[in-house]
């Protein structure tokens, strides 16, 4: 009670100091919840026109508002309505509801009050935002929630910084970065419970240039099995764990009846699935047979078998919810993070040999040119006869390993597939044959092998065969005018075709941008090229000058396969566009099947929602799609890294593929993974970089060294932790103390590759096809 008094007192008394015109509580408060930047004691005294003792006052009357609890401050020593959130604050996207990003103020110190959840409201182009993206957001009361609306979007860097803690001389403990672009390691100033050696996620704290890292969470030893995997979640922001009432929904869909006598029954058909020997689940199956019709003598009926993962997945379900959050499966070597609940993904919706299965059907009739004359959609119930492995399709195709079902299943799907091979063939799609790396790990987790993927012909039959289906899924669709989700890779921009004509220059090879580019254009300047040892740096500036393929509900054709519609229907599992089109077929072909009970959704076709939302969605999935591929792609390369760190000190055949002023990037052939080899180590001379020629060229030996160059370097050092590489020359001297790099000769320069170095490594030899 004493207190009580004491404070009133205190409150009198620095009430009574305030001048007059001094503004009211409800003036502040007014203020604060209009003001369109963060509002600071600075910003409400400028605006109330406070000088000298006023200010003083006010820094009264906002602690006496704060005790009060009528505001509270936020980032930036903001104030802002209590319970509520700063007009002008910094948010993080945590997480999508349907297909608008939820986000929550990065700072929030109201104590027994649960952060907001605010509605992001993108204008303009949207999908440049996702989920662990900070952003500078204006926001509002709206109903009975808050909404955002983005200001600018700020860096992730700020944000978390995930990294290896290391110690120092003196016991001084260092973050040591996972990312290889970030080139400094982060003093610890609160390591917390963390030790030497753990891979920690951090926060920086301070401001430069006295940016120090306190630790917030341990994740565990970075060479444990599956931490290279988890760096790669954690750094992308990869929604890996299923949430209770997701996994729940999984079970309760899995145990649906599948309706047999409403679905067409293909069970008697051998029908096979055929995969890569470390396939995880299996949602597509082939089957083809001479057709019986004698007005399409010599032509082939064939039958794409998919998963019917529309059945268990329904508009608006929980689970439906977090397969659009996720997009798409990551596949990792030593990990799959799912679209979908392992309930459904390799289980109920995995096309397992022997069980009967839910499936959608898309039924094909080709001709003897192996034009696609007919096709058409039903729900099925198959039984696969065999999951087979590329390999060990191929080799009984081969007659090197014998197989029960080759004459009745895999002889048909060849010949078959001849047809389709004639199709493809006159359409002339582009044939960039890039090679694919595959790590092997032993059942501990550790690294029995790096190799490039072997290209057999029956990777190329599947892939015709879902090529096929999903034209054929695009067009079926389009008749019925019902909304499609397409594949699309629209056509090489002016700006990457002038850039591609400069550097063909420099192979004294012509390209005219006059003309039409087609795929076949390319085909044919690749057939020019023939196995020169300048083939692959020029395949892969092909590659850089081709535009990402996204997804969209506008067509705008693939240019890749050289096709005019095209949509994804063939993986459904781990994509969320092709459960969309399997959706809009159900409702355009009247495929739905009986109401099942309880709390699962009614329909499997697609909602008002998703046919409103499927230009936003499109983009959402496209971002999480890179997301992946940057994933994967990064953990390949920090096991390479791994493979090679009992190598260093080795020479090794590598390949330039980039060169800057700093120096060249390289990778081992056959495994990939880029190091760098710094310009200060190319010997004792100077260097200018022919940023054109993309080269870099020694003043008094003329030694260069352009993209595309085989030779022999030294490994210098692997580190597993941010993947990254260093290589040197095997002949490498030591620079003069006086030297220089980096200066650009004025004048022309010689580009491509100079008669004085000499390329070591044999040449390619020509891939099947």
């Amino acid at each position: 009670m004493a207190s009580t008094e004491k404070k009133k007192k205190s409150d009198s008394a620095r009430t009574k100091v305030r001048p007059a015109g001094f503004p009211t509580r409800e003036q502040v408060m007014d203020f604060i919840a209009t003001s369109d930047q963060p509002a600071g004691k600075r910003e409400i005294a400028k605006a109330f026109g406070l000088k000298g003792q006023e200010k003083i006052a006010l820094k009264a009357l906002l602690k006496d508002m704060a005790d009060e609890g009528l505001i509270d401050i936020g980032p930036a020593r903001a104030f802002h309505k209590m319970g509520g959130v700063p007009k002008v604050t910094v948010l993080r996207i945590v997480d999508v509801d349907d297909t608008t990003l939820i986000a929550t103020p990065e700072r929030w110190e109201a104590e027994g009050q649960p952060a907001p959840r605010l509605r992001v409201m993108e204008r303009g182009k949207r999908g440049a935002l996702t989920i662990g993206d900070r952003i500078l957001a204006r926001t509002e009361e709206a109903g009975r929630g808050w909404v955002a609306h983005p200001m600018k979007k700020l860096a992730k860097a700020s944000e978390e910084l995930l990294g290896v803690v290391e110690e120092a001389d003196g016991g001084k403990l260092w973050l040591r970065p996972v990312d290889k672009r970030i080139r400094r390691d982060t003093p610890i100033s609160d390591a917390g419970t963390a030790k030497k050696g753990d891979l920690v996620l951090a926060e920086p704290v301070g401001r430069p240039p006295r940016i120090t890292a306190r630790v917030t969470d341990i994740l565990g030893d970075p060479f444990a099995p599956r931490s290279f995997s988890l760096i790669a979640i954690h750094k992308h922001g990869i929604p890996h764990v299923f949430s209770e009432r997701v996994e729940e929904e999984a079970v309760t869909a899995s145990s649906l009846a599948l309706h047999e006598e409403k679905r067409e029954d293909l069970r008697h058909l051998p029908i096979v699935a055929i995969d890569p020997v470390d396939a995880r689940d299996h949602d597509d199956a082939v089957w083809a047979a001479p057709d019986d019709d004698p007005a399409n003598e010599g032509g082939y009926k064939a039958i794409v078998a998919i998963a019917d993962v529309s059945y268990y997945v329904r508009p608006g379900s929980a689970l439906d919810r977090e397969a659009r959050k996720r997009g798409n499966s990551v596949y990792f070597p030593d990990l799959v993070v799912p679209m979908l609940p392992h309930q459904l993904s390799s289980d109920m919706c995995s096309l397992r040999a022997g069980e009967d299965r839910a499936a959608m059907a898309c039924h094909l009739v080709l001709d003897a040119a192996g034009k696609v004359k007919s096709w058409r959609f039903s729900r099925a119930v198959i039984r696969v006869a065999a999951v087979l492995a590329y390999e060990d399709a191929q080799a009984a195709i081969d007659g090197e390993k014998p197989l029960d079902l080759l004459e009745p299943a895999l002889k048909p799907l060849w010949a078959c597939w001849a047809l389709l091979r004639k199709a493809r063939d006159k359409r002339e799609p582009l044939a960039l044959d890039l090679p694919e790396r595959r790590v092997v790990l032993d059942e501990y987790g550790k690294i029995v092998s790096v190799a490039v993927r072997e290209r057999l012909d029956a990777h190329m039959l599947i892939e015709d065969y879902m090529i096929a289906a999903n034209v054929a899924a695009a067009k079926a669709l389009e008749a019925k005018k019902a909304p499609v989700m397409y594949r699309v890779h629209e056509p090489p921009s002016r700006d990457k075709l002038v850039a591609l004509k400069d550097y063909l220059a420099t192979f004294d090879i012509e390209f005219a941008l006059g003309q039409v580019v087609k795929p076949a254009t390319f085909n044919r300047l690749i057939a020019r090229i023939g196995e020169a040892e300048e083939k692959p740096q020029i395949m892969e500036q092909i590659l850089r000058s081709q535009t990402q393929a996204y997804y969209a509900p506008s067509n705008m054709g693939h240019f890749g396969l050289a096709l005019g519609s095209y949509a994804h229907f063939t993986s459904p599992i781990r994509r969320y566009a092709d459960l969309l089109v399997h959706r809009a077929l159900v409702g355009a072909y009247g495929l739905e099947l009986p109401a099942p009970k309880g709390d699962i959704p009614d329909r499997s076709s697609l909602s008002g929602e998703d046919m409103e939302n499927m230009g936003r969605v499109g983009e959402m999935i496209s971002q999480h799609e890179r997301r992946a591929m940057e994933a994967e792609r990064e953990t390949i390369d920090r096991y390479v890294a791994a493979f090679l760190a009992a190598h260093v000190g080795d020479l090794m055949e590598a390949r330039i593929t980039g060169v800057q002023s700093f120096g060249f990037f390289a990778t081992v052939e056959g495994l990939g993974g880029d190091g760098l080899v710094p310009v200060s180590t190319l010997g004792d001379e100077r260097f200018f970089f022919d940023e054109a020629g993309r080269a870099l060229e020694g003043v008094e030996s003329g030694d260069r060294y352009t993209v595309g160059q085989r030779l022999q370097l030294r490994l210098a050092e692997a580190d597993p932790i941010n993947g990254s590489l260093r290589f040197e020359l095997p002949d490498a001297l030591p620079q003069r103390p006086s030297f220089k790099k980096d200066r650009v000769r004025p004048g022309s320069v010689r580009r491509g590759r100079p008669t004085n170095i000499r390329h070591i490594g044999s040449k390619r030899g020509k891939h099947r096809r």
